[in-house]
């Protein structure tokens, strides 16, 4: 019998004296803009019922996953909250009278802290369904995701690493395990990571199949020195996810991703691994990174 995922992360052990945890979506890779309009804007329009209002579909799917706080979030979460919140309160919604569905045993799924959002999760649940109903709406969204998946796959091509990704990960080699920490299925991580030949630079790769983010780090950062494990992220939940673990945190700022890399490979790698990462240098990254997503969409801040 095959280990699972979540069994590969618990065999993981240091072999290095630091560790990097890294996101790929929109961290490592350009390929955030691409995976959120081309391939799941569309489909959350098909499967949502969303086409009498798609321009606003849009632009909340948009906000949502690239420029606000929620950014790089798990994508169940995120359809939660545009069709709970965003998504009705959009001005083109609220002129048009149009209703927004809902679904409501999905949406108790997504709450439900006990759910692994993921597709496995999903079909255990639609096993589990007690009602008819609430296996229906499991379904519906099971194939909209599968569907996501699928557009992944067939789009998302030849987009390599941002630059001094590359440079940054040959440098940590010698001193520093790198793991990948993401919300992507492990079957479309391992394809990007191998396809622009850097997978070799990992320990690990973890996806939704391994839990979340904060369970990737929580499970592989037990076996360093406090002060001795990084996380490189893009969004606020990379932060969360770090800060509940106690360890450091280095953002790749939203549109400013070229310098930031550029950053970490002249400075900022080099400060970690002699341990004057800490204190004030950090928390001024951290600063500049949380002004640069904000909390509420801009029509909202127009009203």
């Amino acid at each position: 019998m095959s280990d699972t995922p979540a069994d590969t992360l618990k065999s993981f052990s240091a072999s290095k004296e630091f560790l990097v945890c890294v996101d790929s979506d929109g961290c490592v890779f350009d390929t955030m803009g691409i995976k959120q309009r081309e391939c799941f804007c569309p489909w959350m329009i098909a499967y949502f019922g969303l086409q009498p209002v798609a321009k606003a579909a849009r632009e909340c799917k948009e906000f949502a996953d690239l420029y606000s706080k929620t950014r790089g979030a798990n994508r169940h979460v995120t359809i939660k909250r545009i069709l709970t919140e965003l998504l009705p309160s959009h001005p083109q919604v609220q002129a048009r009278s149009f209703d927004v569905p809902q679904f409501p045993h999905y949406f108790a799924w997504v709450k439900d802290s006990r759910s692994l959002l993921s597709n496995e999760g999903l079909k255990r649940s639609i096993k589990e369904a007690e009602t008819k109903e609430a296996q229906h709406e499991l379904k519906h969204v099971l194939a909209w995701s599968e569907q996501v998946n699928w557009a992944v796959g067939e789009i998302v091509k030849g987009i390599p690493p941002f630059p001094k990704v590359r440079d940054s990960l040959k440098r940590l080699r010698g001193r520093s395990d790198v793991v990948v920490v993401s919300a992507t299925p492990i079957e479309a991580l391992k394809r990007e990571w191998a396809e622009h030949n850097i997978g070799a630079f990992t320990s690990l790769i973890c996806g939704q199949e391994m839990g979340t983010k904060a369970e990737h780090i929580r499970q592989t950062s037990q076996y360093y020195k406090k002060g001795h494990v990084l996380m490189l992220g893009d969004a606020p939940g990379d932060l969360r996810a770090a800060k509940e673990n106690e360890v450091l945190f280095y953002p790749i700022i939203p549109g400013e991703e070229e310098t930031s890399w550029e950053h970490f490979y002249r400075e900022s790698l080099d400060r970690f691994l002699s341990e004057s990462y800490a204190g004030e240098y950090e928390r001024a990254l951290i600063a500049r990174f949380d002004r640069a997503l904000p909390e509420r969409p801009p029509w909202e801040v127009k009203a």
